[in-house]
């Protein structure tokens, strides 16, 4: 094992010790009651709400697979993409997160989302909340299984090990570290990484930079991708045998730009719509102590 992987391996070890003190120290509070198991008792912070929701929302495709898209194909589909996002997370803290935390509260102090609209509509035989608890299970699983699948690429790209035990092992922890902790350690371990993320995506920015030799550089070479920089347009890498192809001086050749038409903007854009119904995002809007202080959870956020 090479000396940088060595590093990160050891990175990776310390940040896993950390999360696990995380979740043993909130072991006891969690499981007090099932309020505290499910919603930390509604005692979580502004900046605690707005960082941990947007740090369980941006899973391993927003953090490293849409960057990879737009250094593949260019802006524009990181653009839009990027563009919806940020509206459609506005305007759920906006329009949803105050208006939540106040009837899951007043409408039998709902701690779960099924629980929430089965309350809000007075059933009788629970049929709402049946088919939103199966809704979640059934399409969640297909969600949490993309994240897992990021564990073992992860894994496996940088340390070659096997692709599916490490899918395995990253579900087990999570499995046992969320019935241990609850959603108190779930949010905490999910502010701190937060806070790795933002660190992370600034060092790698200036670091980058730097190494590419300025801001002036990088603007020379993109500019010279055909579609790189063009909001309607996108860049069209040229393969061998599935390989990008290369010229003397070891840079990416590309094709003409192609188009990014209207209907595919829309469709981008659209992605935004999810976060209406993302139960690990709502949760954090019902967990917040003071429905007040929803507003500066949202100016982070």
């Amino acid at each position: 094992m090479t000396g940088d992987r060595l590093q990160m391996l050891i990175a990776m070890g310390a940040y896993m010790i950390l999360v696990i003190l995380i979740g043993l120290y909130y072991a006891k509070r969690a499981n007090e009651s099932s309020s505290n198991f499910f919603l930390g008792g509604r005692t979580i912070g502004p900046w605690f709400t707005a960082l941990s929701a947007e740090a369980s929302d941006m899973s391993g495709w927003l953090l490293m697979g849409l960057p990879g898209v737009a250094y593949w194909l260019g802006l524009s589909d990181a653009i839009w993409t990027a563009i919806g996002l940020a509206a459609g997370t506005y305007i759920n803290w906006l329009l949803v997160a105050k208006r939540l935390r106040n009837y899951s509260a007043i409408s039998g102090d709902s701690i779960t989302i099924p629980d929430f609209l089965s309350n809000r509509f007075k059933e009788k035989k629970k049929i709402i909340m049946i088919v939103a608890a199966l809704f979640i299970l059934v399409f969640f699983a297909v969600y949490a299984s993309s994240c897992f699948v990021t564990v073992g690429k992860l894994f496996s790209t940088l340390f070659g090990l096997n692709y599916q035990l490490m899918m395995i092992l990253g579900a087990v922890f999570v499995i046992f570290y969320v019935i241990i902790g609850g959603f108190l350690a779930e949010s905490a371990s999910d502010f701190m990484q937060a806070l790795v993320m933002i660190f992370a995506l600034v060092t790698i920015l200036v670091v980058g930079t730097v190494s590419a030799g300025g801001i002036g550089n990088v603007v020379n070479n993109i500019k010279q991708i055909p579609g790189f920089f063009d909001f309607f347009g996108i860049a069209s890498p040229k393969l061998a045998d599935g390989v990008q192809m290369v010229n003397a001086q070891n840079q990416p050749v590309f094709g003409e730009a192609g188009k990014y038409g209207f209907l595919t903007i829309l469709s981008t854009i659209s992605w935004g719509l999810g976060y209406f119904g993302m139960p690990q995002v709502l949760l954090r809007f019902m967990a917040i102590k003071n429905p007040s202080e929803l507003g500066k959870s949202r100016r982070i956020a």
